[in-house]
This record gives structure tokens, sequence and C-alpha cells, in this order.
């Protein structure tokens, strides 16, 4: 087994820890900053470039798939090679990502941007999660769970209403926003680079190229309805990435790329509010809680859609926000009971896996049928694929078991 046991020293342990832990965090969010950073783009490449929203899509497409590919195959590779390396190798993923973007005048190098920002993004989400999780306090609680599984969001909203704010106000409104995330990325490189390892090495690097698709034996139960919150909550905020931009112009009637961000926001920040939130109650519980207040909230965006109103809209996207903040962080919460250091990495690869598979398969599809179908009408296959997921959450919740069993 591999040796998870973090590197402290009589003098200095909780301060280095403390160093991996901030260190870890800020990067996450940096590499989530730099993916949210395209939204407010998308209308003005449409704009600009000609890209059709079916073209936008593939990009969510081909970062998701990317993502998920490489949650896949180096989901495990940081216990191997250290956190350290593998977070590093995550931020330059990104970086080359965000230096392709700088000159973006046909959607396949708009596709190829963000297919580094997935791999880099899949990377992260395995090494960087599980970094976090090494180094985090015991106190509070809910710490872990929230750090690791709202940071993310958190990332997203703040990258996408800074883009937004410097492509309306600042100059250069195709460049300035990843020259900014750049100096972002290269800062989360060195904070990683002079932070301490919480992880010791062992070979078997190569085996654990095998896909680890597995979450220890106590939970296991828990595994379908967490895969229902986090299809259907990463299926929406697909539905955000590819579709929001042309509906807020076209059904909404505002060109603002503030705006888009910001409502792009209204949905991924508010979910760092709902995961405090839900650690009141037991998984379970929040879980069924959070996804009702995710399905009232679909119901209201499609509804807002339908009218052209756009404070209906922001309203009902942060009681859905809110909501899945709730119910993804209960559901996190689950599946991470009880683990050992060496189920981490494991576990994470597979909540991403689940929460891309939600990003991407659903946008595929829409993205094909915005060729046939207005976006209206997109929106209300979302929402009933929430209303699915709820139901199933509603029946099927359970709170983990507290019987110590196999890891497997």
């Amino acid at each position: 087994m591999l040796n998870t046991a973090p590197v402290t020293d009589a003098d200095g342990g909780d301060r280095t820890l403390r160093l991996a832990f901030i260190s870890a965090v800020v990067s996450l969010a940096a590499v989530f900053v730099a993916v949210g950073s395209t939204i407010p783009l998308f209308n003005i490449y449409r704009a600009e470039e000609g890209f059709t929203n079916a073209g936008i899509s593939m990009t969510v497409v081909a970062y998701s798939v990317a993502t998920l590919a490489t949650l896949l195959v180096l989901g495990r590779l940081s216990s191997h090679l250290g956190r350290r390396p593998t977070s590093i190798a995550s931020l330059v993923l990104l970086l080359l990502g965000c230096v392709l973007l700088l000159s973006v005048h046909d959607v396949g190098i708009l596709v190829a941007g963000r297919f580094l920002m997935g791999l880099g993004a899949g990377l992260a989400s395995s090494s960087l999660t599980a970094y976090i999780v090494d180094a985090a306090p015991a106190r509070p609680a809910w710490l872990t769970s929230v750090a690791s599984s709202q940071t993310v969001m958190l990332g997203l909203a703040v990258g996408a209403v800074v883009s937004g704010a410097l492509v309306q106000f600042g100059p250069w409104p195709r460049e300035l926003t990843f020259l900014v995330v750049i100096g972002l990325l290269l800062l989360s490189v060195a904070l990683v680079a002079v932070s301490p390892e919480t992880v010791t090495g062992t070979p078997g690097a190569r085996r654990s190229l095998r896909p680890p698709v597995y979450v220890p034996a106590r939970v296991r139960s828990l595994l379908p309805v967490a895969a229902a919150v986090f299809l259907a909550t990463w299926a929406a905020g697909a539905f955000y990435q590819a579709f929001v931009p042309a509906l807020v112009e076209d059904q909404l009637h505002t060109r603002s790329p503030l705006v888009v961000g910001l409502v792009f926001a209204a949905y991924m920040g508010p979910s760092v509010l709902g995961a405090p939130l839900g650690g009141l109650f037991a998984p379970a519980t929040a879980q069924r809680v959070g996804m009702i207040g995710f399905l009232t909230g679909m119901i209201g965006i499609v509804t807002a859609i339908a009218t052209g109103t756009l404070e209906l809209f922001i309203a009902a996207t942060i009681v859905a926000g809110t909501s899945q903040g709730i119910a993804i962080s209960a559901a996190t919460r689950g599946l991470l009971h009880g683990n050992t250091p060496a189920d981490r990495a494991p576990t994470f690869s597979v909540i991403y896996l689940l929460s891309y598979s939600g990003a991407t398969i659903p946008a595929l599809i829409a993205g094909q049928l915005s060729n046939t179908f207005s976006l209206p009408q997109i929106a209300i296959g979302y929402g009933a694929l929430a209303l699915v997921a709820t139901l199933f959450t509603a029946i099927g919740a359970q709170n983990p078991s507290t019987e110590a069993i196999g890891h497997r």
C-alpha cells in the first residue's frame, strides 16, 4: 500500500501542511477560473467569427471529454508520483490552453484550447482535490468536502465574472482575460512548488494508468443516487456554458459580457454557500432538500426563458445554484465517509467521471439538436433531466453505513 503519511516535523508540521492546503485550494480555484474565463467570450466569437451554437457546444464537449479521459487514465497518478508534480503538470496544461486561446479566429482553435484546458482540469481534479484532502485541518469537519467540491464552483464563478468585466470594460477584450489567467496560473505553480509533499511515491505508476472506476465498498450503495445528483447538476452547468450566453442575448435581450458572466456565476457561485448548509443535515436529507430546490430553480429558469424575464432567470439561477451546492456537497460527503488516504484519489476520480459524464452526454446531444430545436426547447429537456434525477434522489437517498468493511 502507498505510504500517505503527511510530511510533518516537530516544529513546523502544522504550518507546512497549512501551506500545502492553501496552495492546493488556490491552485484548484485558478484552474477553474481559467475554465470559466472563456464563457463571456462566446458571444463575441459568435458575432465576430460566425461560430454557431452547435460549434460552441462542441467546445464544451471537447473540454469534458478531455477531462473524462484524463480522470479515467491518470486519476491515481498523483498517489505514485506525488501530489506536487502532478498538480504542477495540470497547471502547465492550463497555461498551454490559455496561450492557444490568445488568438481565436477559427472554432477549431477554440476547441483545441478547451481540450487542453480539459486535460489540465482533469488532472487537477484528481491530484489537487486529493492534495486538499491530505492537507486539510481536522476542524471544522465540513471543510474538507466543501473545499474539495466547491472550490471548483467558486473558481468557475470568479473566472466568468472577472472575464466578463475585462471583456466589457478593459482593453484587448479577446486577449486580456487570458493574460490575467496566465499570471494566476504561474503564481499557482510557484505556490505548489514551495509546498510540502503529502504522499510518498511508490512504484506502480504505469499500472495505475489502468482506469480506476471504484469507490470503497462501505459507500458503494450510495453511488446510484450520488450519480443522479452529479449527472443532473453538472449537466445544467454545461448548459450554462454552452447555451446561456446565446440565451442571454437572444431571449433575455442583453449583449453585455459582464451580464453573461454574472448569470453564469449566479449558478456556480451560490453553490459554495449551499455546501455548508448541507452540512447541517445528514447526507440523505441534504441530497433530497438540495435536489428539490434544484428542480424548483430549473422550473423557474425554463419559465424565465419562455417569458423573456431576466430578473426571474437570475433569481431562479441562484436558487438552482445554491441547491446544487447542498446536493453535491452531501453526495461527496457520503462517498468520502470512512475513506483512507489511499482511497481518496480513486474516489474523486469516480466523482468527477460522473460529473463530467453529466456535462458531456447531454451537451453533445443538445448541440446536435440545436440545429433543429430552439434554445427554449433545449432548456425544457434539461429541466426534464432535473425532474428525473430529483425523483430518483427523493426515493433512493440513504446515509452511509457506520460499519467498517473492506475498502473495495
